[in-house]
Formats: C-alpha cells, structure tokens, sequence
C-alpha cells in the first residue's frame, strides 16, 4: 500500500500518521523495568531472578524506593538488541501481573522513556521533566 493509500485509511480512521524517519536511531540495548509495591516485592525479585537466569540479561538492584523517572520501585532488567523477542516473550507470558515498563537505549532519554516505551499492565505516568533540557 502507497504512503498516499495510508494516509487516506488513517484519515478515515481519524488517525494522523507521523512520516517514517529517513534514518531509524540505533537501537544499543533494552531496559525492562519491573514495577512492584511491598506486597509484590518478592513476586518481581522471583520474575527478576529468572529472567537472569533464563537469558542474557543484567539485573540491577532491587529499588525499595521510586528512582529516576519512575514513580514506584523497580527493578531493572538490561539486555542486548538480540534477546529482545526472546526476552519480552516470556515477560509477557510469566509477568506475574506485575506491571513491565520497556525501552531502547538509542542516546535520547527522553524520547526513549516517553515515546518508545513499552508497557504490559497499567501505564504509569513517568517524571520526565529529568529528562527535558531548556
């Protein structure tokens, strides 16, 4: 289908569509940031653990506090391009119904956390004013 065809689909839809970037930003890695409260802190710890032992995953400290931008505790989960279908396949089938927040790692924190994010369960509001520059 043309560009042309999409955009007349998208403006029946009352939809508007951003054009394609000429160039897509390098994608350097993932972060996956398990979200939990103090009930659900051992549950995320479990998920956490498997994952690392399952797949080529690096996982951070468990945050008993909200850090950077996010606005409960977390726990970090970072991998390589390669393992992202492998890696957000099984979050996606053994989250525990904890809520997963994902992003690329292209160089821009900003765009990255709030226009490339990736979110299984509730979507959170994230603090990215962190992030804004000006």
């Amino acid at each position: 289908m043309s560009s042309a065809s999409l955009a007349a689909v998208a403006t029946m839809n009352h939809e508007v569509l951003k054009p394609m970037p000429e160039t897509m930003p390098a994608i350097r890695g993932y972060h996956a940031h398990v979200y939990f409260d103090a009930e659900t802190m051992e549950k995320a710890r479990a998920v956490c653990e498997r994952a690392r032992d399952l797949f080529p995953v690096t996982m951070g400290r468990m945050h008993e506090k909200p850090v950077g931008p996010h606005p409960v505790p977390s726990c970090q989960l970072a991998f390589a391009p390669a393992a992202f279908a492998d890696v957000m396949g099984w979050l996606a089938l053994n989250r525990d119904g904890l809520v997963v927040f994902t992003h690329p790692e292209t160089g821009d924190d900003l765009a990255d956390h709030r226009d490339h994010a990736i979110w299984m369960g509730d979507i959170l509001p994230l603090k990215l004013a962190m992030f804004e520059t000006g």
